[in-house]
């Protein structure tokens, strides 16, 4: 299939850059890495200003009403700026999923998402952790195939140590009854593997844009550390070093836009789509961080140096939304079985044949 991205989605990327270059400069990611809950209302207040909370809120709450296709070079843009915000948890997963469940709890919580009032994530029922939850107004969170709404006070949250400061990690514990569940069953099962598939398309998203900004240091420092009478950028090993990794991202990107097309048309493959999507996507991120490093050499270990920021975001999205072990095994089922169950609940014919091909 071919498609491409018209004039409003990439004229709306590039404003977002111009935007996170301003107000999410590597000073700011660091002030808000040291703050106690890792968060910024004040960032938060700005974001909501631009719509991002609300990207995939309808219009009639408020929100842009973006499909994953219309926001997916959005949330390249928000890993490249390495953003220590709960975009992904509340835009990409939280604000779809409640779309998609309706009635109250969509009525209720829409409208504060768009406007910036109200912050919630999902548990992906893979790990016991949630990011962001210490600071969110709503967790949505699994039990089995139940799925649970619940505010603050009816859960316990124990921090947990996290790589990526921009991305604290809590266990939780909640008791889950008839008054916090608002699916069960099969529509349960099917919300939350949804929920699984768009958290991971943010994030393969997210890694495209930290790999392109590492890249980017990596070349920019290349140029200027002069060894040898010249710019280390001029030795063969450092350019092939820095073209291997943009080579491997750049295959990556047309898996994560066609992960978008599949989730967005809700295509029957969409979640070998999506996990082959993020595997190329963190691998490509994880060449790009380790690359950057080795190029920067020493100093790229030091606390001084911004290369962390984007490499620690690089690291934290392999873990998040299922790690590179679990989306290998979802492409793997249906690549040996020719037609396999890939996701609870889901079998998928082998790729071969389909339309969407």
């Amino acid at each position: 299939m071919e498609f491409g991205f018209d004039a409003d989605q990439t004229l709306l990327q590039s404003a977002l850059r111009e935007f996170l270059a301003a107000e999410c400069t590597p000073e700011r990611v660091r002030s808000i890495w040291a703050s106690d809950g890792g968060h910024s209302p004040e960032l938060w207040a700005r974001l909501a200003e631009v719509g991002l909370p609300g990207v995939s809120v309808p219009e009639a709450h408020g929100g842009l009403g973006l499909d994953e296709l219309g926001s997916v070079l959005l949330f390249e843009e928000t890993g490249r700026a390495a953003l220590p915000e709960p975009l992904v948890a509340t835009a990409a997963v939280a604000a779809p999923l409640l779309v998609e469940l309706g009635g109250e709890p969509a009525e209720r919580w829409l409208g504060p998402i768009a406007r910036g009032e109200a912050i919630a994530v999902v548990g992906d029922g893979l790990s016991p952790l949630v990011g962001h939850a210490g600071i969110a107004d709503l967790l949505l969170l699994p039990d089995g195939d139940d799925l649970h709404a619940l505010t603050p006070e009816r859960v316990e949250r124990t921090p947990q140590p996290a790589d990526d400061p921009g991305r604290r990690l809590a266990s939780v514990a909640f008791a889950p009854g008839p008054a916090t569940r608002v699916a069960r069953g099969d529509r349960g099962r099917a919300l939350r593997e949804a929920a699984l598939d768009r958290g991971a398309l943010a994030s393969a998203a997210e890694a495209l844009g930290a790999a392109d900004r590492l890249i980017e240091v990596a070349a920019a420092y290349a140029c200027q550390r002069r060894q040898f009478g010249q710019p280390i950028g001029r030795f063969q090993a450092v350019k092939h070093m820095l073209a291997g990794a943009k080579v491997k991202l750049e295959y990556a990107r047309p898996a994560v836009h066609r992960a978008a097309w599949s989730v967005a048309r809700a295509a029957p493959q969409r979640s070998l789509h999506v996990s082959m999507a993020k595997l190329l996507a963190c691998e490509a991120a994880g060449l790009a961080a380790r690359t950057a490093l080795q190029v920067h050499g020493a100093i790229g270990y030091t606390w001084e140096q911004d290369l962390h920021l984007w490499m620690r975001r690089a690291w934290s999205l392999e873990m998040s939304w299922g790690r590179s072990a679990f989306h290998r095994s979802r492409v793997g089922e249906v690549i040996l079985a020719g037609g396999a169950r890939i996701g609870p609940g889901e079998t998928f014919a082998a790729p071969a044949g389909s339309e969407e091909s």
